[in-house]
């Protein structure tokens, strides 16, 4: 009797472990499939704590864009920049300085029927041609055809409007569609060599199917990256990483009507009475244009004024002599991170100064890492791009590497600058990738600062380019647009200072370009160089 009991609990003990451990097979099969949506797709894979976890909710939020209430729409019902036009709100009021402008939008169709919701990419901008003097706009979108835009007026004289449709809402869906679903559009590949064998594969943040890949995920950030793995090589026998190319067909042949040089992209939106106000001067002068307070969201942060910038939320010297320049950086250490557009601050100072003299590190044209040296005035300016994505030419596999892990590196203190971008490359990922990239950056910048308070931060923000039909489906303004948003939201309420290229950019008269011209350029140098020096009022 007694053996029987004992065999009978026993046997209930088992049967209870037996369930738990079913229990928890389960569950964790179903986290994996929670988080899981592709095999290698790193940025379905992140553990994020309940505050990262919460704040990325929040930022995706705050970038949720209008769709239509139908699916489908067909291109004449889509918005036709030609047939629509913007009202000016009391066109002939009385403005003064300062003063806040009020511009309406109305958006029709290809047949000329307004629409009925929002969800187009607008740009806006105030100018004066002839005192070279521009401002962006606030733009509203009130979701029903209609879009509110405000200017703020920052200098007398007659100002006159300029309203364009980037992509018309219908666009943006696609856009959206892609950045979700396509990831692959832009492919990269990494070199594997041993000997005189080589092998190249294809490389991302994520590679579909069931391919053997290398893992090349940073063990510091946990950033993830991935090949496929060469046939006969080991995954330590890469040798460098490239862009390899841009895929075709994305879109069906009506997607494709949606995104046409000449009809709706980056088209004006003409007037349909006045485009222009007469301004005055204020009454009296004071400061009140100043801002001291910096806030990344201000807008407009700045104006042009005779091609110069005019910040608004602190004040710029404007360095037109070299040795102004040398004077401000001599003794530091300057440290620019990132692409293309922040590696133009290394060349024009390079250019610009003839005692900073580029040191030959044999790297390739265009990619770096690249050094110039000032030795009689102690002067080390550097430029590193950073991590994957990144579409660059050939990049050592070496010379891979991520910003937080540079800035990890750095001591920091009076003598030290760093100015960073990153933004571009990142355009045909989902913005988890994104956010995940400036979370690791952030950490790092805090843990700078903590030890080192005296180190100077500056982030140049995200610029509009010049825009066609295929560059719009890798690197459109709205995905830019996205991005910066996303950006300044992240990097608001730390000690770092913004360089406002986006408004710089658009505020311009000159034609849109990934790649500012040199006056351009001037002047963030100058905003840039402002925080090094500042003025002392």
């Amino acid at each position: 009797m007694w053996r029987d009991s004992f065999r009978l609990q026993i046997f209930c003990l088992l049967m209870a472990v037996l369930a738990v451990v079913v229990l928890v097979h389960n569950f964790f099969q179903l986290e994996t499939t929670k988080t899981t949506r592709k095999p290698y797709c790193g940025y379905k894979q992140q553990f994020l704590s309940k505050r990262e976890q919460a704040e990325q909710e929040s930022l995706l939020a705050a970038i949720q864009w209008p769709k239509p209430s139908d699916g489908k729409i067909a291109f004449v019902q889509s918005t036709d920049p030609a047939r629509s036009d913007f009202v000016i709100v009391k066109p002939g009021g009385f403005f003064r300085v300062g003063d806040q402008l009020e511009v309406l939008v109305h958006m029709k169709d290809f047949q000329g029927r307004p629409k009925q919701y929002g969800g187009d990419y607008l740009q806006a901008r105030i100018h004066s041609p002839l005192l070279k003097a521009g401002a962006t706009g606030r733009i509203v979108d009130c979701r029903n055809g209609l879009y509110k835009v405000f200017f703020t007026l920052l200098w007398p004289g007659e100002i006159k409007v300029s309203v364009s449709l980037v992509h018309p809402s219908e666009a943006i869906q696609v856009l959206l569609r892609l950045r979700e679903e396509r990831p692959d559009r832009v492919y990269f590949k990494s070199s594997f060599k041993s000997g005189r064998y080589s092998e190249t594969t294809e490389c991302n943040v994520c590679l579909p199917g069931d391919l053997p890949v290398c893992n090349f995920t940073d063990l510091y950030t946990g950033e993830p990256w991935f090949c496929y793995k060469p046939r006969k090589l080991p995954c330590a026998s890469r040798i460098s990483h490239a862009k390899g190319g841009y895929q075709k067909g994305l879109l069906t042949q009506e997607e494709s009507l949606f995104f046409q040089s000449d009809v709706n992209i980056k088209r004006p939106i003409l007037s349909s009475g006045p485009d222009s106000v007469i301004v005055k001067p204020k009454a009296f002068t004071d400061s009140s244009s100043m801002d001291r307070a910096e806030d990344p969201t201000v807008s407009p942060s700045g104006y042009y004024y005779e091609d110069q910038w005019r910040s608004r939320t602190h004040w710029i010297h404007h360095f037109n002599k070299s040795d102004d320049i040398t004077k401000c950086l001599q003794g530091k250490v300057i440290h620019l991170f990132g692409d293309s557009t922040i590696r133009q601050w290394f060349e024009y100072l390079t250019a610009f100064v003839p005692d900073l003299v580029e040191f030959n590190l044999g790297s390739p044209k265009n990619v770096g890492p690249f050094m110039s040296v000032d030795l009689k005035h102690n002067i080390l300016l550097k430029f590193r791009c950073h991590g994957p994505p990144i579409r660059f030419s050939t990049v050592f596999s070496s010379e891979l590497r991520y910003i937080a892990n540079e800035l990890n590196g750095i001591v920091g203190g009076r003598n030290t600058v760093i100015a960073i971008t990153i933004w571009s490359h990142f355009s045909t990922f989902p913005v988890e990738v994104y956010i995940r990239r400036l979370r690791n950056i952030r950490r790092s910048i805090i843990q700078l600062l903590d030890r080192s308070p005296k180190t100077l931060i500056i982030i140049r923000t995200a610029n509009v380019q010049e825009l066609g039909p295929e560059v719009s489906l890798f690197n459109s303004d709205w995905y830019s647009f996205q991005l910066d948003s996303v950006m300044r939201k992240m990097f608001s309420g730390i000690a770092v200072h913004f360089v406002d290229a986006w408004e710089m950019s658009l505020a311009h008269y000159l034609p849109h370009n990934l790649h500012p011209k040199e006056v351009i350029v001037k002047n963030q140098i100058d905003a840039f160089l402002s925080y090094v020096c500042p003025l002392q009022t």
